[in-house]
């Protein structure tokens, strides 16, 4: 886990220092849409900041589900392990031995 902390910060430092020498304003567009003068960090900032949103999206959703399933199956783990440990009953008419 601590690697991979890591390798986050050292690319995140790296986008950073590309995007902050890369201030030039640059013209941006995208089927209909033009945007003149737009820094180039921004683009390279923004285009980050997106790609990582899109990424935790389904990460989290991922992680909710599992976690869920995790609770279901601990619940049923001590369900078993109640019943496991508990007597059992004996049918009517018949006594305990």
């Amino acid at each position: 886990m601590a690697f991979g902390y890591l390798l986050v910060a050292i690319l995140s430092a790296c986008v950073a220092v590309f995007a902050l020498q890369n201030g030039e304003p640059t013209r941006i567009q995208f089927l209909a849409w033009s945007l003149d003068a737009v820094p180039v960090a921004g683009v390279i900032l923004v285009s980050l900041a997106i790609g990582i949103v899109l990424t935790a999206v389904p990460m989290g959703i991922q992680r909710w589900r599992l976690r869920a399933r995790l609770r279901t199956l601990e619940r049923q783990m001590a369900l078993l392990e109640r019943n496991r440990e508990a007597p059992p009953e004996t049918a009517p008419g018949q006594r305990a031995s």
